[in-house]
Order: C-alpha cells, then structure tokens, then sequence
C-alpha cells in the first residue's frame, strides 16, 4: 500500500484552516426518486368498508382497581379523541384458566355451600361496575396467558385436590354419538427413561386408557408420534391409587400422554349435579423409572407452585368453582362502566362470552342481561385463545356449537363468530396428524357437524413478533410477507371468505418493549390497517387503547415501552399523545372520511427508487364519498427519504391530483427516550400539516415517516 506524505508545513497548515472552517460539510443526497402507481378502475378495486365500523379498539382486563383508573372521564374523552370508534371488549378470564363473574350477582349450582357452577343474574339490583374471574380449583394446566400464578393440581403434590376434564364435553351435551377423548400431558424436561407411572384417580374415573409417549425430537417434530407402552392400554380400570409397570425396556421420552377414552360415569357421593359423573378426574399423577428391587423413582417434580412443578397441560377443565376462589388482581371493567364511559361512540360494541371456562347457561344470562339494558350489540365473541390454551380445535368446537345454541335461543339475530385465534398462524402440537393447522381442523369439524354457517365471522391476534429486538426495519418489512401469507393461508384452510374477517386485537408483540412506543409503532399500525383492510379483511381493532406505562416482559434488548395510546401520568391518566395516537387520527381524520359513509379501496404499486424496490414503501390508495383520494404512504426505511412521482389512473384514462392536504409524521416530531422503567418521549409533537395548491405530481416521503396526502381527481 502506498503511503502519501505531506511536508510537516503544509500538514500545519492545514490543520489551522481546519480549526477555522471545521469539518468539510457535503450535501446531503437527493433522495431517490421512484413512483407510485394508483389504478382506480374495476380492476384495481380492492375492497369497500365504512371507517366508523371496521376501525375500533380494545379494552382488556387487568389488576386490582384498574378499571376505575382506566375508565375516568378524562381517559376516555383522550381515548376517544383518536377517533376509532367501534369497541371490542377483551376477555382476560379465559386466558387466565378462570370462570368469569360478568356480574357480582348471581346463583350458584350448590348455594347451600356457595360453590359449584355459576350464572350471573341478567336482572342485577345494582350497577354493575366491576367484574372478577374465579379460579378453578380444578385446574389441569401449569401455565397459562394471563397472570400465570396458578398451577396444576395434577402435579401438586396434594391427593386432596384433582384435575378434573370439563362436562360440557360428554356426549350428554355435544350430541355426538360417541365418546370424546380427553387427555393429560405432563413435560419430563428431557428426554428421560421411563417404565412406570403411577395414577391416583378422582371421581370420575377412566375405565379404558392408554399411557403413552412421544416419539419426536421435539414437539413440532413431524415425524413424531404417540407410542403407547408395552401394557400401557387399560380397558378395565377401577380408579383408585394404580401403579404401572411396563414390560421390555421402557420408552425414552420428554412427554407423557395420559389418553382417556371412556369415563365411569360415576359422580362422588352426595352430589345430585349430573354434572359430577361427567369427564375424568385425577388426583395426582407420576412418571418414572422402577428398577429390578421394585424401587419406583418418580422423574417428575410436584408442588403447588407454576415455578416449581413439572409442567402439565390438559385438554380441558371443568369450570366449577367456589366463592372463595374469587382472583382479586384479575378484574374486568363492569358493563355498565363501560357502556357509561362512552367509548362505545354509540355503536354496538363486539362483545365476548366465556366458552373454554365457562358455561353456555352463563354465557346466555349475559345476553340477557345486555337486552334488558338495551345496550347495542351485534356480533358476539365466543371465547378467547383457545389454540394458545393448547386446546384440542375439535373440543373448542363442540364448545362453541353449545355455546350457540344456548345463545340463539336469547337471540336469534346476533351474529356468533370467534375463536379469536392468539396467531392466525395457528399450528397445532405434539400431533401426529401430518396436518397441523389448528384453524383447518375446527373447520373441518365444524363442517362435519353441518353447522360452518354457524360462524358467522371469523376473528384473530395479529401481534407478527415475539422478538423485538434487532433491525425494526427489516421487520416492518417482513410483517407486510407476513399479512400477506396469513390471509392466503387461512383461506388455504377453508376459512369462508364469504364472512367478515376481524383482526380482534393487533400491535408490534405481546410482549413490551420500546418498539412499542417508537416510531416503527405507527409505521406498524398504518401498514397493519391499511394491507388487511385492501386485502378484503373487514375490522381490525388497535390494543393498548389506555394509558400505560413503559415497561419490559420479556426480552432484555427489547427496553422499555408499551402499547399505548398514552403515556400515563403517576395517577394512571393519560398525559403524552404517543404515536399509534397521532397515527389513528391521521388514518380516521386525514386519509378517510369519517364515520358510517364507505370508503373504497384500490391498488397501489411503489417502486420507491425507481429500481424496483418494493419494499421500503407501502402505499394505500382510498377513494373517498367525498370524491377525493386520500393516499397512506408508509416509508419504512430509517434513513432514507424517498421522492415518489405519481401516476393515477381510471381505466383506460390518466388523473391526476389537484389542490391537496398534506399530513406528515416522523421523527421531526416524535423522539422516544429510551430511559429503562424512566423512559419516556423526549418529544411528543402533532404531525405537519400543509395545504398545496396546484397540480400534485410528486411527494417526499421522509425517512421512517407516515404520510397521508389528499387530493382532487383532475385529468
């Protein structure tokens, strides 16, 4: 390499100019210039919706007094300032394995003794502004979505409690011709020797069973299967305390399946609810090794605790329960709170009922009870994450189809639909069916029973990462594949296209971190409503409607923020306008008409630098009642800018854009301040506002910005 050397002179000298000038300055490079095309003829119609009903938000259980610091005065006139006006409301119970009280008043199955099957009064004396879950004492499952506090009473270590399989699913009740299987699971934590278990079985008890273990590498492993033991079928049990033995050398294995296939109908005595005899209960359950001397070693670990037992997941739980299993940090706000809050904006609000934990006569009370109120509802919710509960799609359905029978019978006009999926990518697990589409097998139940049209719309989380960390650029870019593949594969598995499909809830991750509360949260949001709404989807409502505070669940690198309308203030009341904020008052204020007139959508190609880059830049193209096209143009890429020619055209015909509004956010007006537990905007400002006169043939799209132009159609 050839070294240039200067005379030391000349090298003082130009140091002292540098000291005088400062560093050389450049200009910064044009942006690229590129183009997008708008095609507003038949072809190119895409879909038409009404903004006042597709785009809405959610409220969500939470802790102890939340719902009073969430619904005051001042937050929902903030909450509502963002002008998303259709409600749904989110149903924390069911994720948290817990029975739901939508109103304090009530009756029990067995009052004498304030316990066994709930239903909630459709005529309460009071007001109903707080509601609890409850929970299961009964409980299979080590882990749940909510507060995860609870714990598996098949690994306990207690023979005073049992898991017991919920009786709604007994032919009695599904009127199916035969017996539906349940199960238990319980994780070793590595693949481990095993060549006995040990049972101790509650009433009722299964008479024909099979042990069996799991075959696959891991629980996703497509070539895995469930392998019953050498003398692991039981066709003849009596219940009690059952030891195993199996011949040969054991199974090595990391899951343990328990597969019940027939029940003893027999119910513990004294009990007159028919309700006791059906299903399967279990007391406690072990797994091990017994060498030659007939020493058993148990390999599983049990205590009343999620942290400390071998983990147990089952097919289903009973929903009885007692008053003084009554979760205190699990609250959801009261309907009349929430009716009285005005955040329904007078529109039906999407209302959900308890399915996997609950009962159809409780779920048909609630009905009645917002009848008799008068308060608007038109599509109702039933359940929440069934697949992310690990439940069997097929026993979810036969669920739901209770469920909607027990509703019709209160009104026969609501429009039933769910299952309100945790991810539209819906896998199933520790399957050896080749096809693992969760989605696809409630289908195909549900057509197998004849009753498809009895969902009459289909909803889904749509929350695209779980890591938040690393190059958010890429991943805005990757979550626009991502929306794309989910809707090819849900009609793949046979979702009818001829029902409204709901995003119930969406936003970066269910998990918090500082993406949240940055700018990729409203290039997120924007590209999120826009592509679903083009795509054919019908509604799609933002989580995080309430003021929140920064904070971190899961990943360290992912930092602190949330998914939020505002940033809270140490009272709870919303303070700081956050950026999902100003991005819904661009999309129902600037882009579309607002309120109960239709919009329409068509397509919009972008090549953002003119080199076929089709990524850094989203566009959405609407054509407006009030003859106007309003374009939402997201630029994803952190560092450059972006200079777009547009070219619209009707048919055959070329238009143009005349005198125009322009709206802009980006980084000019939002900075997070990335703090830990103290982060916080540094800056929180509205977006740019400009109006334009004249002929529009090009707009400038700053770096990580959201854009909304609108304009006159000329030609």
């Amino acid at each position: 390499m050839t070294r240039l050397i200067c005379p030391s002179g000349l090298v003082a000298t130009l140091i002292g100019l540098a000291l005088l000038t400062g560093p050389a300055r450049t200009e910064p490079a044009p942006p690229p210039q590129g183009r997008v095309d708008i095609d507003l003829g038949r072809s190119g119609l895409r879909n038409h919706f009404i903004p006042g009903q597709a785009l809405g938000a959610g409220i969500d259980g939470g802790g102890q007094g939340d719902s009073a610091r969430l619904l005051t005065t001042h937050n929902a006139r903030a909450m509502r300032s963002a002008g998303l006006k259709p409600l749904t409301y989110r149903l924390r119970t069911e994720l948290g394995i817990e029975a739901w009280h939508w109103g304090p008043e009530g009756t029990w199955s067995d009052p004498a003794h304030a316990q066994g099957y709930w239903v909630s009064s459709d005529h309460p004396r009071h007001p109903i502004m707080t509601s609890w879950g409850y929970a299961l004492p009964r409980r299979g499952d080590t882990i749940d979505q909510a507060n995860n506090v609870g714990y598996s009473r098949l690994t306990d270590g207690d023979l005073t409690t049992f898991w017991k399989s919920n009786p709604y699913l007994d032919r009695s009740y599904t009127g199916e011709a035969g017996f539906r299987a349940q199960w238990f699971i319980v994780e070793l934590g590595a693949p481990t020797p095993v060549n006995a278990v040990e049972i101790d079985w509650g009433t009722p008890h299964a008479i024909a069973y099979e042990v069996q273990a799991w075959t696959g590498l891991d629980e996703y492993d497509p070539a895995g299967r469930w392998v019953t033991f050498p003398g692991g079928h039981v066709t003849e049990g009596t219940g009690g305390h059952v030891h195993l033995t199996f011949s040969g050398q054991g199974l090595k294995t990391e899951f343990i399946r328990v597969l019940l296939e027939q029940g003893s109908d027999t119910a513990p005595s004294g009990s007159t609810d028919r309700r006791d005899r059906l299903g399967y209960a279990v007391r406690e359950f072990a797994a091990g090794w017994q060498d030659d001397q007939g020493r058993f070693t148990d390999a599983l670990h049990h205590a009343p605790s999620p942290k400390r037992q071998s983990i147990a997941h089952v097919s289903s739980t009973d929903p009885w329960h007692r008053a003084v299993d009554r979760d205190p940090e699990l609250e959801q706000a009261g309907f009349d709170r929430v009716f009285a809050s005005g955040l329904t904006n007078g529109r039906p609000m999407l209302v959900p009922v308890g399915v996997v934990y609950d009962t159809p006569e409780n779920a048909a009370a609630e009905i009645r009870f917002l009848k008799a109120r008068h308060y608007r509802v038109k599509q109702v919710e039933l359940g929440e994450e069934p697949d992310g509960q690990y439940m069997d799609a097929r026993d979810y359905g036969a669920l739901y189809l209770e469920t909607v029978d027990a509703l019709r019978a209160v009104d026969p006009k609501l429009a039933l639909g769910g299952p309100s999926l945790q991810s539209g990518f819906s896998d199933t697990w520790l399957d050896p069916d080749p096809d693992r589409s969760w989605t696809r097998h409630l289908i195909t139940y549900l057509k197998a029973r004849g009753r498809l049209a009895d969902l009459e719309f289909f909803s889904f989380e749509h929350y695209p990462f779980d890591d938040i960390c690393g190059d958010l650029t890429a991943k805005l870019q990757q979550q626009s594949l991502m929306m794309d593949t989910l809707v090819t594969r849900l009609t793949a598995e046979g979702v009818p296209t001829t029902i409204p499909w709901i995003i119930s809830e969406y936003g970066f991750s269910a998990y918090s971190g500082r993406a949240m509360s940055e700018m990729p949260s409203a290039l997120l949001m924007a590209n999120i409503v826009g592509q679903f709404l083009t795509l054919g989807g019908d509604g799609a409502y933002l989580f995080g409607y309430g003021p929140n505070y920064a904070v971190n669940q899961h990943l360290a690198c992912a930092g602190y923020g949330n998914m939020m309308l505002h940033m809270a203030d140490p009272e709870g009341q919303a303070k700081t306008p956050m950026p999902v904020y100003w991005t819904a008052r661009m999309i129902t204020q600037d882009w579309l008409v607002p309120g109960d007139r239709q919009n329409s959508l068509y397509a919009a190609q972008v090549d953002a630098d003119g080199r076929g880059d089709t990524h850094s830049v989203k566009a959405f193209a609407a054509l407006r009642p009030d003859g106007r096209l309003g374009l939402l143009l997201v630029n994803r890429d952190a560092h450059r800018a972006f200079d777009l020619k547009l070219g619209v055209k009707r048919g055959t015909a070329h238009a143009h854009l005349g005198s125009a509004r322009l709206v802009q956010y980006s980084p000019e007006q939002y900075v997070w301040a990335d703090r830990g537990e103290d982060s916080a905007p540094a800056r929180s400002e509205p977006p740019r506002r400009q109006t334009l006169s004249g002929r529009q043939d090009h707009i400038t799209l700053p770096p990580y910005s959201l854009t909304v132009l609108v304009g006159d159609l000329g030609r």
